[in-house]
């Protein structure tokens, strides 16, 4: 059950929003010196509605763009809601620095939807954040595979718990601050594509977005530049015009991935062998946890040549290295997949359509054509990648420009070059 907390701390009711709030004190009109030429607030194109009988629920996580996606619907004329989710502890959030939904990140958000005089309510998610983000986040890494807990937070908390939550609240849409463009196709069908702000596209953390789900999401910074987007916040006397992006993963405090997977899963992480891929036994590991694909530094191992963790093997809890070609991979296969492309996956990779696939965040998008490896959906790189990690996710993109999103699925296997 979702405990809403209301804009004072006390118990609210889902609809009926009693507290006064104060209108107008952002000024609007300073809007008027900033290049708002890529904000999609079209959010309804040809509704004959005013704007003003649209509800908009806006997702605000307290940071300066769900903070200006807000503020732009109230300048557009929509009816706006803003929402926050409180995923963690309050206490341990306010000592760690670039995280989000949590301690000064939701007072953040309140001062905000003050500011722009919109009711707000903060949503407890916390049980259900710990139990379909973080404790598969531990499962993911125990099992040899490298976790993306930002994918399963828009997969499962964000576009399942609070969209529903959001349309329990009577809201038309949901908007929030992602760099992402929602397009519709000639057919009026919403799709998926890239932010025309390269260095801050999303798309790669929002493949598993359904069909239903795009219509009832909105992105309405997916046209718009990041400078922009914070002249907006300081024209408008936004005080998070300022703040820092969140960095890394939310609920890892300093980057220690292994202490949050033995604090959730105390006692499942055991030492073993590290090995050479041609048998050699190399020296010993604490927990497979502490490796990823491709990973060089750290592996506590003396030799003449540079070895590289080329696979875990978590059932025998050895890590694998080896050279670095050993990295080089031919072809992969998905699975939870979602498709947003034509007719179905199986289909594309029965035909190999030619599409372009990105393996981690930070790498463009890389040609090929889509397969079934090993009779699962898959893809098959025209030139060999390097360091393909699976749980990670294999994002698919239509060729030959890749602008559009044609689904993805978290890499269940890889095939090796060798």
């Amino acid at each position: 059950m979702t405990t809403l907390i209301g804009p004072r701390g006390g118990p609210a009711t889902p609809v009926e929003f009693d507290f006064p709030v104060a209108d107008g004190l952002c000024d609007f009109s300073k809007l008027a010196n900033v290049d708002l030429s890529g904000a999609d607030l079209d959010l309804f194109p040809g509704d004959p509605r005013p704007r003003s009988e649209i509800r908009v629920v806006a997702a605000m996580s307290g940071g300066v763009d769900s903070s200006v996606v807000a503020a732009l619907l109230k300048y557009a004329g929509y009816d706006v809601i803003g929402v926050t989710l409180q995923l963690y502890d309050h206490g341990a959030a306010l000592k760690k620095q670039g995280a989000c939904c949590a301690g000064q990140d939701i007072h953040d958000a309140r001062r905000v939807a003050e500011a722009l005089g919109i009711p707000h309510y903060v949503l407890d998610y916390e049980s259900r954040f710990r139990e379909q983000v973080m404790e598969d986040f531990a499962d993911t890494y125990l099992k040899g595979s490298t976790p993306i807990p930002c994918v399963r937070c828009n997969q499962t908390v964000k576009f399942k718990d609070l969209l529903a939550t959001a349309q329990d609240l009577g809201a038309d849409a949901m908007a929030t601050g992602h760099y992402i463009r929602r397009t519709l196709d000639a057919n009026g069908q919403a799709e998926l594509s890239r932010a025309a702000d390269p260095d801050r596209d999303q798309s790669y953390f929002l493949f598993a977005t359904t069909r239903q789900q795009l219509d009832f999401l909105r992105f309405p910074l997916g046209g718009m530049k990041k400078p922009d987007v914070r002249r907006a916040a300081a024209a408008l006397g936004l005080q998070v015009a300022a703040k820092p992006d969140s960095q890394d993963i939310c609920f890892v405090p300093a980057g220690k991935y292994s202490d949050i997977v033995q604090k959730l899963r105390p006692g499942a992480v055991e030492a073993g062998d590290i090995v050479h891929m041609d048998g050699r036994i190399m020296g010993r590991h604490e927990g497979v946890i502490r490796y990823t694909i491709g990973q060089r530094r750290g592996l506590g191992v003396a030799t003449g040549e540079p070895l590289f963790v080329v696979k875990l093997d978590a059932p025998n809890k050895r890590v694998i290295v080896g050279p670095r070609e050993a990295l080089l991979t031919s072809a992969l296969s998905i699975g939870e997949s979602n498709w947003l492309g034509e007719g179905s996956l199986t289909d594309a990779c029965a035909t190999g359509v030619r599409a372009l696939a990105r393996v981690r965040s930070t790498r463009a998008p890389v040609p090929g054509r889509m397969a079934l490896v090993d009779g699962v959906p898959g893809f098959v790189f025209d030139m060999a990648e390097e360091g393909v990690a699976p749980g990670q996710a294999c994002v698919l993109y239509a060729a030959p420009d890749g602008r559009s999103v044609l689904g993805g699925g978290f890499i269940a296997s890889t095939v090796s070059v060798a």
